[in-house]
């Protein structure tokens, strides 16, 4: 089975016309434009392979909107109402005015392709005909254990920081690791790699969908690193702080790796 058939292209075409969202605001590239991308490649892909989904197949396309609307919505609100975010976002993030339209575009095509390869276990066993197997029903499972686990992340943060907007979260899931937004986003992810990994063909398949999950790994991580950097920044001196980021793993549980900040190709 070919790695690149012409659907493949159709959902690049979508990929890149809403992620070109990033035109207008640079940040939009990596936020808004991924969120919204994922949902609308859910979609697309509904009506491409219309006449032959399955149960399973379906479930996967209709967590791929959930996922993307949650997501997308989420940081819209955040990016209209929280001031504080936006603030320390222009610390930690170029607003690209300076950046030369060349290179836009290229982080404009990087990110839509990332997007479109994320997807891509569940595209293959479309393309394939694959149908809905055991490891379908598994991978939606945990596609969908990532998605409430995020979600629930984002509203204890949302919590905490309304109870006390000066003291770092530490309560509910950020008991378990530091970031566990962006862990449950890496269980989303490994759903769906798992959802088609029976049904992957060839070099190619293989290396587009790995290719998307370790991206996206990556990504998380550079995330993580970013997040740390910062609230080193605002909670450094605070004796809770140091004892709470030597006690808590900042992103995989039971893994006892409790920073990145060393890690400096961590950029994303």
């Amino acid at each position: 089975m070919s790695a690149f058939p012409n659907a493949f292209w159709l959902l690049c075409a979508a990929a890149l016309l809403i992620s070109s969202i990033g035109f207008y605001k640079y940040v939009y590239f990596i936020s808004l434009g991924y969120g919204f991308s994922i949902a609308g490649l859910g979609g697309l892909m509904l009506y491409l392979f219309r006449d032959t989904l399955t149960p399973g197949t379906t479930l996967a396309l209709v967590l791929f909107i959930a996922y993307g609307i949650r997501l997308g919505g989420y940081l819209l609100i955040r990016e209209l109402k929280s001031s504080a975010y936006n603030k320390a976002m222009k610390t930690e993030i170029k607003d690209g005015s300076t950046m030369p339209f060349g290179v836009k575009c290229a982080i404009w095509v990087t990110c839509a392709a990332l997007y479109v390869l994320q997807v891509s276990a569940v595209f293959y066993r479309l393309h394939n005909g694959a149908g809905t197997d055991a490891l379908t029903w598994l991978g939606c499972a945990v596609m969908a254990f990532g998605l409430i686990f995020e979600s629930a992340a984002d509203l204890q943060k949302n919590a905490s920081k309304k109870k006390n907007p000066r003291r770092f979260c530490d309560s509910g899931l950020f008991k378990i690791v530091r970031c566990p937004n962006y862990l449950g986003e890496m269980i989303f992810w490994t759903g769906v790699l798992l959802s088609g990994a029976n049904i992957l063909s060839g070099v190619g398949q293989w290396a587009v969908a790995l290719t998307g999950y370790i991206g996206i790994i990556f990504v998380m991580f550079s995330g993580a690193r970013r997040l740390e950097l910062r609230q080193n920044r605002n909670y450094g001196a605070d004796p809770e702080y140091q004892a709470y980021v030597k006690s808590v793993p900042i992103l995989l549980p039971f893994v006892p790796l409790y920073s990145v900040e060393k890690y400096k190709f961590l950029v994303a």
